[in-house]
């Protein structure tokens, strides 16, 4: 996303608040790669949006607010005029790379059919689709995934949401990945596959890794095996390899996804059982995130026979490293579909 290039690294005060009957308090405000962060002035991460998603609700006047949807009840005040100019660019960018009708679009669409059906009778479907993928914007892949989301919320249910959890799903996830461009992450309460990955940097996991177990440990191990797969193959490469040539080609000309192939892949990611990952590539992610590979090892098996080398070889074995949630966020993502 071009626009977003710009201003990878700006960052503003703002005034936040999490519910409408909160108190707002003065924030961070920082340009993510897809995502528009809230942290304390302490460097405490408190909010975490996605830039396609977010609403403004005063279009034109300044302080500026913004939502991260439609309904949300949280909301963020902007005064700074560079970092207002830098949000609606990249807002405007978004909706101008949603397809339109009109003709020069219909004649530029007819002749990529035309070229990419040349392609299609050289190429193989699984290089077409490579293809399809490295050219797909940072803002399709987020659309997609918000599309599959809210799939899998028709089917699942919708994702938990009490009040701090999402705050705490932040300080989890750059926790666990660090501040770099950390995943969303979303809980499902219905009875899911532990983790799922979606385009656009969103992690669903099941309700059950939270409420479960005594300590995140295990959650954040199965957000590491997640990201060990999602490293293998590109979400986006998994649905379209899946959906088959026709959606593939329809994405590249016109920028489009059918429902239906949305629908389908969302109910194979919801009953589909999640690969093995190698205990080398899993157990570098522990040992560079400074988490114990043990709590997540014994979750999966508690025996511990089926997982011995994780439970042998893990990279904290002797010592400790930084906590992976405080006791009361910890609290705050149990009860997080408790409402």
């Amino acid at each position: 996303m071009t626009a977003l290039d710009d201003y990878r690294r700006l960052e503003a005060l703002g005034l936040w608040r999490e519910r409408a009957e909160d108190q707002r308090r003065e924030v961070v405000v920082a340009l993510g790669e897809a995502t528009l962060v809230m942290s304390s002035p302490a460097g405490e991460p408190l909010g975490h949006w996605s830039l396609p998603a977010i609403e403004r609700r005063n279009p034109g006047k300044t302080p500026a607010l913004y939502a991260p949807a439609d309904d949300s009840e949280e909301e963020l005040e902007i005064a700074d005029l560079e970092m207002v100019r830098a949000i609606e660019r990249i807002r405007t960018a978004i909706a101008k790379s949603r397809p339109r009708p009109g003709r020069v679009r219909l004649l530029f669409a007819v002749g990529f059919v035309a070229t990419a059906g040349a392609l299609g009778v050289f190429w193989l479907p699984d290089a077409l689709t490579r293809q399809t993928v490295s050219l797909l914007p940072e803002a399709k892949r987020i659309e997609i995934g918000e599309q599959l989301l809210g799939q899998m919320t028709h089917i699942a249910g919708r994702p938990c949401g009490g009040p701090g959890g999402r705050t705490a799903l932040l300080r989890l996830s750059t926790r666990t990945f660090g501040p770099e461009n950390p995943p969303r992450l979303v809980i499902i309460p219905a009875t899911i596959p532990a983790t799922i990955s979606l385009p656009g940097n969103v992690v669903a996991a099941s309700a059950a890794l939270a409420e479960d177990f005594e300590t995140p440990e295990v959650l954040a191990g199965y957000l590491l095996a997640e990201a060990v797969r999602r490293d293998t193959q590109d979400p986006v490469e998994v649905f379209l390899s899946e959906a088959g040539l026709s959606v593939t080609f329809r994405l590249l000309t016109t920028g489009e996804v059918a429902e239906e192939a949305i629908h389908a892949h969302a109910a194979r990611l919801l009953s589909r059982d999640a690969t093995m990952v190698a205990d080398a590539d899993l157990l570098e992610r522990f040992g560079a995130a400074q988490i114990s590979s043990q709590p997540y090892a014994f979750a999966r098996d508690v025996s511990g026979e089926s997982v011995l080398g994780l439970i042998e070889a893990d990279p904290m074995r002797g010592r400790s490293g930084p906590a992976v949630l405080q006791d009361a966020d910890w609290v705050r993502l149990q009860e997080i579909c408790a409402d």
